[in-house]
């Protein structure tokens, strides 16, 4: 017994091998018929079309077929109208001589050839139906207003059946609602009917979706009346209609149109959908809801249709059988209907139809039909079509209920098996055949495939082997040092190599060897691992303003070796094709964003391996719609309560509500804020006043701003009454010396509070015993009393009065009248001198009786008489105001060294008084000002002379000069100091003993008793060689450029700094081209032949040798067009020759052997490397600045309006001959 069951064990495992491993057989080898398409079981066929009912086979050798028709043989040959497709069961009817009702029968087909055969599942053929709708006259309906009411459809049956649906006379679908609905069998419901549902075109549609037909119902005519239209005129024209006569319907309960009564039942089977409707009738509409009493709906599997009315199910499993409750509820009640629904299921695999066996000879194995159902279904097995119990004997084979197990197969053996599972709901059927076959392994994977995966991520090498028996796999990488076998390689039964997590270092090549008994085979494949796609940066988060443009970036990092592209889309959905939306590598672009462009926006890289993805939302926000529905309550004398309902926020939550009124009674079409509101709220209580007549309109904000206003409320007038308040701003003063004005501001319209508004103005005197005096004004806001003395204070008030009585108690206000110009001066005044550009001004102050008026401060005239140097006389005054109540002040910015004479003023409103006796003051001695001139004159070899102005602001007695004076060396360093003090009558100094060719900078500053005044400075430089001065420039030359002239030469000197003087000469320009005209070309030739003989006098002049001057100084030029040089600009010590030359007069350029109009340099630049520059006798230079050839480079920056001519360059050669 021990050792039968040890036999079985053995036995089940090999049976579970083949399970496991059961592959389709190579079509070149011996195999039993399987069919691969057959036409559906239940199959719909449209009558105008021929007829095909397929069958597809293979097999080795290929099958052939047959057919049963309603279980008898179909003998094809004897229909003319009936043909197969070569190498194929699939017939072909042709129905253009026949009908298609001949062909309405149950088909089977059968595929066999020597190995077995094969039979498909009974094919049912039926033809579509879109049967006409019988005539019928409908008569109108007419029903009382508020009543329920059901328009029937009742299509005609159709095969399948037609979709219903109901339409007008126009082809447009009738709303639907809450109120009125579509039902499941295609009727029109209405819980209750409404004066606006008459009409003569309620129109039932069906289309029939095999033939693409739509028929319609004739149209049917709805009028809803009350109960005076009906009494009134229904008898006269709808005699033959029956009439309502019961009173008009109420608001009432709900109950159900359908289904009827408290519960009912529905049946469905497992894999469909359920639908379950409840439609009520009531005033006001009832609202439906869902609930699963057994427990809660499949939320994910749940929809509800038809405004509720309608639960929608799909996939249904036996978990969704149980009681199901609507409810329909309105403010009077509510009603409760049960459907108990029970789930039956047609058969349906466990796992899966039964596999193909491929045994060799001698090996086990078995075939499964394992399925399932409500109620349980039987399970029959046939061989080669034949029931398996008159099936030839095999002992080799064993039947046990769903199972066959077969055992020691041999040659022979092979067959198809059919498994039929049925219950009262259906059948399934599934060919499986056995093949017993002997062959060798043969690897099917195509060889050299490659495998690409992206890094991290699961990789599957496949190595699909067939041979009899299974062959074993095992698989090598690379070098076939070892089978891969273990971590991190998994071996999968059916071959496949799986690498969890793939990694660079796995790339390469793979190989698999597949062995069985008969031989082996291997195949070499290759895996590449690749970077994944990963997005870097997401798109974000926008909230953007309607009409402006957004852009959604997504940027992409993926494996080069991958082609990525890139998709967008919105709300999971296609991008909507329009020109707005622009797509770029990197970016999407929303232009002029409208509300119908928010969403969520998803931006998917694609490679051929992977795909990375990211979203954002785009909220579209603007300005909220205007509020509606204004409307007035809890109206009272100063009160009213306002209500509304706000618009539209537009994506943007609404901040508050502005309410305006305009007041039509006294100034229509202006509106004014009243009062806001905190957006959560939609009413305000509204204070107002009397005698208005208001209107209302509200206004929502939101972050983007206002909305356009609402349309404004009713109008609602309130009472006259007498004035609630007094005008404000009350006070009094003079435009006179004898007047008092008294003035208010006014009250307006909306505190007037009636009709007839005028005011009662009174005034007294203060701090007199005296009555008050009053008038009464209308239509202004100022009142003038005459007579009154000068600035004496009053109390005043001012109350509003209307035709229906006084405002309260007015306020005292005070005020003065008229003020004059005061009568005294300041006295005791005198000034103490702080320093000799400062003093003090002291005075005592005017009694204020005196001023006659509001004390406005103080003025202090002064002015300058004369310098104590030289009596020129000033009289130029000026004046310093000190407001309020002061008795000193501060004269700045006076002279020093000077005589000033001042006197003090009060004044008020009206004016100054008089002033205060003049007096005199004299300011001490300061530090003298800059020297007016500083030159250097008869340079030579060791000596010059300076010559000075002495200052213009002397500010004291000048006691004598300082003189200053240092070397300065090539680097701009400042040598050893020499100081010489001056006498004060001198103004020029000559020094001796100095070093020749030597720079030296000068400081002279003039003195007082108080000290030294600033500097002028001044630069020189003694000369070389006393008894032959010559240029340190030769080889002088000019180049016309085309935006300039280039000016080269040569020096060796040793100054770090030269200049180049030149002229430019330009030609104003004109209208017309007169480089077409004869007299210009005449003066052109002339000029050209001045210039010829002008250089040959220069290069006369040239070679009989010379002294040449060189600049030291800037002459100013006539040119506005440039800038002159400074007085005290120094340039080379100046040569002069028996021949007077004139240097050119211009701005200067630094020696770089280029001329730029536009620079200019006052200060000593350094040279680069310096060269021993050396002069010829006849003066012309011999080396190069710096140890090079002079540079060419184009002229720039030129102020004229033209470019320089060849005759302006030549002309500025006259800087150095």
């Amino acid at each position: 017994m021990m050792e039968r069951r040890r036999m079985d064990a053995a036995l089940l495992v090999l049976i579970l091998v083949h399970l496991t491993t059961a592959l389709d057989v190579p079509l070149d080898l011996p195999q039993p018929p399987t069919i691969t398409h057959q036409s559906p079981k239940d199959y719909i066929i449209d009558p105008r079309e021929s007829i095909i009912i397929h069958c597809e086979a293979k097999g080795k050798p290929h099958p052939s077929f047959s057919w049963t028709r309603n279980g008898t043989h179909f003998d094809i040959d004897d229909d003319p109208n009936v043909t197969m497709k070569p190498h194929s069961g699939t017939l072909v009817v042709d129905i253009s001589r026949a009908t298609a009702e001949h062909y309405e029968c149950v088909y089977q087909c059968t595929a066999r050839n020597i190995h077995g055969t094969a039979v498909s599942h009974n094919i049912v053929v039926k033809q579509s139906r879109s049967p006409l709708w019988s005539k019928e006259k409908i008569k109108p309906i007419v029903v009382q207003e508020g009543v329920s009411l059901v328009l029937p459809c009742r299509p005609p049956a159709g095969l399948p059946p037609p979709i219903i649906f109901w339409m007008d006379n126009n082809f447009q679908r009738l709303p639907q609602s809450s109120r009125v609905s579509q039902s499941l069998n295609g009727d029109l419901y209405f819980s209750n009917v409404l004066r606006e549902d008459s009409r003569n075109d309620y129109i039932c549609y069906a289309r029939f979706p095999y033939t693409q037909t739509i028929q319609q119902k004739q149209p049917i005519t709805v009028k809803v009346l009350n109960l005076d239209a009906i009494n009134d005129t229904m008898a006269a024209f709808y005699n033959d209609t029956d009439l309502f006569s019961e009173d008009p319907a109420d608001d009432r309960k709900p109950t159900f149109l359908i289904p009827s009564g408290p519960s009912s039942s529905k049946m469905v089977l497992r894999g469909q959908v359920l639908e379950m409707e409840c439609i009520a009738e009531g005033l006001p509409t009832p609202e439906i809801s869902w609930t699963k009493i057994s427990g809660d709906l499949p939320a994910k599997r749940t929809s509800f249709l038809h405004y509720q009315k309608t639960l929608h199910i799909t996939n249904v499993s036996e978990s969704d059988a149980g009681d199901y409750r609507c409810t329909a509820r309105n403010q009077f009640d509510y009603v409760h209907h049960t459907i108990h629904v029970t789930v039956k299921a047609a058969p349906y695999w466990i796992s899966a139809p039964p596999r193909n066996l491929v045994l060799a000879p001698g090996e086990n194995g078995v075939l499964t039909c394992r399925a399932s159902g409500t109620p349980k279904p039987s399970v029959k097995w046939a061989m080669n079509g034949i029931p398996i119990e008159n099936a030839p004997k095999d002992l080799s084979r064993k039947v046990e209920d769903d199972t066959i197990i077969f055992t020691d197969v041999q040659t022979g053996s092979s067959a198809v098996y059919q498994c039929n599972v049925s219950n009262d709901h259906g059948y399934l059927l599934s060919n499986a055949f056995v093949n017993v076959l002997s062959e060798p392994p043969r690897v099917l994977t195509p060889a050299r495939k490659v495998y690409q995966v992206i890094r991290n991520q699961q990789a599957l090498i496949d190595c699909t082997a067939f041979g009899s028996p299974i062959p074993k796999i095992t698989w090598f990488k690379d070098s076939r040092s070892s089978t891969l076998d273990g971590d991190p390689y998994i071996l999968h039964d059916n071959g496949t190599l799986e690498i969890h997590v793939a990694q660079a270092r796995n790339s390469g090549k793979y190989t698999c060897v597949a062995r069985n008994i008969r031989g082996i085979s291997e195949n070499h494949v290759y895996l590449e691992v690749k970077e994944p796609t990963r997005i870097l940066k997401q798109p974000e988060y926008k909230v953007v303003q309607r009409g402006r443009s957004v852009v959604f970036e997504c940027k992409v990092k993926h494996d080069p070796s991958l082609i990525p592209t890139m998709t967008w889309l919105k709300d999971d959905g296609e991008l909507p094709d329009d020109e707005r939306l622009i797509v770029d590598s990197d970016s999407l672009t929303i232009t002029d964003v409208t509300e119908n462009d928010a969403g969520v926006y998803t931006c998917i890289m694609n490679t051929t391996l992977d795909h990375d993805s990211a979203s954002a939302e785009l909220t579209v926000v603007e300005r909220p719609e205007p509020p509606t529905d204004l409307e007035l309550t809890d109206q009272k004398k100063r009160s009213v309560q306002l209500t509304w309902t706000p618009g539209d926020e537009h994506n943007s939550p609404i901040q508050k509500f502005l309410i305006q009124y305009e007041d039509s009674l006294h100034r229509r079409g202006h509106w004014h804020n009243l009062t806001e509101v905190p957006g959560t709220k939609t009413t305000a209580h509204l204070k107002l006043s009397p005698y208005i007549h208001y209107t209302f309109r509200v206004l929502a904000l939101n972050a983007e701003g206002f909305s356009r206003p609402s349309f404004p409320s009713r109008m609602y007038k309130t009472e006259p009454a007498a004035p609630d308040e007094n005008p404000t701003g009350v006070q009094g003063f003079g435009t006179e010396h004898d007047n008092l004005v008294i003035s208010w501001k006014p009250l307006n319209g909306l505190q007037s509070n009636g009709p007839g508004l005028h005011y009662k103005v009174m005034w007294r005197q203060k701090a007199v015993d005296m009555d008050w005096t009053s008038v009464t004004v209308a239509n202004n806001s100022k009142f003038v009393v005459s007579g009154t003395p000068t600035f004496v204070p009053y109390e005043l008030k001012v109350q509003a009065v209307n035709d229906h009585g006084a405002g309260p108690e007015p306020a005292v206000a005070h005020g003065f009248s008229g003020e004059d110009l005061p009568v005294a001066a300041p006295e005791n005044v005198q000034a103490m001198l702080l320093n000799s550009t400062l003093a003090e001004v002291h005075w005592d102050p005017v009694p204020s009786k005196l001023i006659r008026g509001h004390l406005k401060g103080y003025k202090v005239y002064y002015w300058k008489e004369h310098s104590l140097n030289k009596h020129n006389h000033h009289v130029e005054k000026q004046i310093l105001t000190f407001s309020g109540n002061h008795t000193h002040g501060m004269l700045p910015g006076l002279h020093p060294f000077s005589l000033y004479s001042f006197n003090v003023r009060v004044y008020n409103g009206r004016g100054e008084g008089p002033h205060s006796p003049t007096q005199k003051f004299e300011t001490p001695e300061g530090v003298p000002g800059i020297p007016t001139s500083l030159e250097v004159t008869s340079l030579n070899l060791d000596s010059l002379t300076l010559k000075w102005s002495p200052p213009h602001e002397r500010n004291g007695r000048i006691t004598g000069y300082t003189l200053k004076y240092q070397p300065v060396n090539n680097s701009n360093e400042l040598g050893p100091v020499e100081e010489r003090d001056l006498p004060a009558n001198e103004t020029s100094v000559t020094l001796l003993n100095l070093k020749y060719s030597t720079r030296y900078k000068f400081f002279l500053n003039a003195k007082t008793v108080m000290g030294a005044g600033l500097a002028a400075t001044q630069e020189a430089v003694t000369v070389m060689d006393e008894a032959r001065p010559v240029s340190p420039f030769s080889n002088v030359s000019s180049t016309a450029e085309k935006d300039g002239t280039l000016i080269t030469w040569e020096y060796w000197g040793q100054e770090r700094t030269v200049y180049v003087e030149y002229i430019a000469n330009t030609v104003a320009s004109r209208q017309v081209d007169i480089a077409t005209q004869g007299w210009f070309i005449g003066l052109m030739c002339a000029i050209a032949l001045l210039i010829l003989i002008l250089l040959i006098i220069c290069f006369i002049q040239r070679n009989k040798g010379g002294k040449y001057p060189v600049k030291e100084k800037e002459d100013a030029h006539t040119d506005p067009e440039f800038q002159p040089m400074k007085d005290d600009d120094c340039t080379f010590g100046e040569y002069s020759d028996n021949e007077d030359h004139k240097p050119l007069k211009g701005s200067r350029t630094p020696s770089n052997g280029t001329v730029k109009r536009d620079d200019s340099d006052d200060s000593l630049v350094d040279y680069g490397e310096g060269g021993d520059g050396q002069f010829n006798e006849d003066g012309s230079f011999i080396g190069q600045y710096s140890g090079k050839s002079a540079s060419r480079e184009t002229a720039e920056g030129h102020e004229s309006s033209e470019a320089p001519s060849p005759i302006n360059a030549m002309n500025s050669l006259n800087s150095f001959v």
